[in-house]
């Protein structure tokens, strides 16, 4: 089962990364659980995002295309990083999020979703 796992963005997150001591331990601390990921064959991708203010939107409304500046506003409905992940089943996967250092400073939240198969269309 392939699953998109979503690092939700926080205000500290949208402010765009700031090498201090701190950030970088949480780095470290993250790229240690990203090799045990890819160790255990779970990790096909991932990666962190920039802040929503060097980011775009397109709105679509028929045929009509609209393109929105960032930032965006609600910081904990955005994306600041992704995994794609192949696991057995979603409390594989849950069980993987719950090893996760918090990616964040203060709160944050990890979303996981799992992607349609072929086999949902059948």
């Amino acid at each position: 089962m392939r699953v998109l796992v979503l690092v939700k963005a926080t205000e500290d997150s949208e402010k765009g990364f700031n090498p201090t001591p701190e950030a970088m331990a949480m780095m470290e601390e993250m790229g240690k659980f990203n090799d045990e990921l890819v160790k255990a064959g779970i990790m096909k991708d991932g990666d962190g995002l920039k802040p929503s203010s060097e980011g775009k939107r397109v709105a679509f409304d028929g045929t009509s295309r609209t393109v929105l500046d960032g930032p965006f506003p609600h910081p904990r409905e955005l994306v600041a990083g992704f995994w794609l992940w192949e696991v057995k089943d979603m409390d594989e996967a849950v069980s993987w999020v719950k090893r996760c250092p918090n990616p964040m400073p203060g709160p944050s939240e990890i979303e996981i979703r799992p992607f349609y198969e072929m086999a949902d269309w059948q």
